[in-house]
Order: C-alpha cells, then sequence, then structure tokens
C-alpha cells in the first residue's frame, strides 16, 4: 500500500499573496499621484489661458478659505504675466505627502514641472493638490 503524502499548499500561497498586495499598493500610489497630475493639469490649463476665475473655482475649498477669486486672480496675474505665454510643460516629480507645513494633515501631492514659457525658459512651477471631499484639487501654486 502506498501512502499519500499531502501537503499543505499555505506555504506556496503566502509569497503569491504577499506580491499581489505589494502590486496594488504600487499600483494605488501610482493612481494617487497621476490623479492628482491630472487635476493640476485642469488648473494649469486655465490659468495657461487667463481663466483664472474658473481655476479658483475648481481649487480646494481651503484654497478658496484663504484667498478669494480677486485675490487669486491678482496673485497669478502678477507671477505668470511677465513671463508670457506658456510654450512647454514636463512633469519632473510627484511626491504624496500627508502633512505639509502650515496645512492641517491630509493627502497631498506635491508636483513639479519644468515650464518654458514665452520669457523664461527654464521655469519651475510647484503645484500642491490635496485631497478634498473624494477629489484631488488644488491648494497651492508657485513659479520660480
Amino acid at each position: 500500500m502506498t501512502k499519500r503524502l499531502i501537503m499543505n499548499p499555505l506555504p506556496r500561497l503566502v509569497p503569491i499573496f504577499f506580491a499581489l498586495l505589494l502590486g496594488t499598493a504600487i499600483v494605488a500610489a501610482e493612481s494617487r499621484e497621476q490623479a492628482a497630475d491630472r487635476s493640476a493639469g485642469k488648473c494649469l490649463a486655465l490659468d495657461d489661458g487667463s481663466q483664472y476665475q474658473q481655476s479658483w473655482q475648481q481649487a480646494a475649498n481651503q484654497f478658496k478659505q484663504k484667498l478669494s477669486a480677486d485675490d487669486w486672480q491678482r496673485a497669478i496675474v502678477a507671477a505668470r504675466q511677465p513671463l508670457g505665454a506658456m510654450r512647454s510643460r514636463k512633469l519632473l516629480s510627484a511626491t504624496y505627502f500627508g502633512s505639509l507645513p502650515g496645512a492641517p494633515d491630509g493627502d497631498y501631492v506635491v508636483l513639479q514641472y519644468q515650464t518654458e514659457f514665452e520669457h523664461k525658459q527654464r521655469a519651475i512651477e510647484t503645484v500642491t493638490p490635496m485631497l478634498d471631499n473624494g477629489s484631488w484639487r488644488v491648494s497651492g501654486y508657485y513659479v520660480r
């Protein structure tokens, strides 16, 4: 009579489970930065087209509580008008943070773009979308 050896499949399934779990986490991290970049791109396109009221309307509530639409328009015109028209923009980095200095804890992605403007060939735009009521919305903008 031959004895059948029954093996426990658990040791073989554990590495597969962890590989799937890790792969899901990587995809989720990538989609978070991609969603933030997509949101920032929409706002930047509005600013590029001088549609400042619309870009303010799409901003995070936190941003709108600190800055009125008129104040935003004055600030963005002062920052962008001397640079001239936007010619090209390339994403350099996208970094997730759970907190930022001077801001409440939350979900933030700091995006940096290398941007060429009509009168400034090498500018760096920093855009910070935050997760606001389930949607990524811009909460900060800086150009140098």
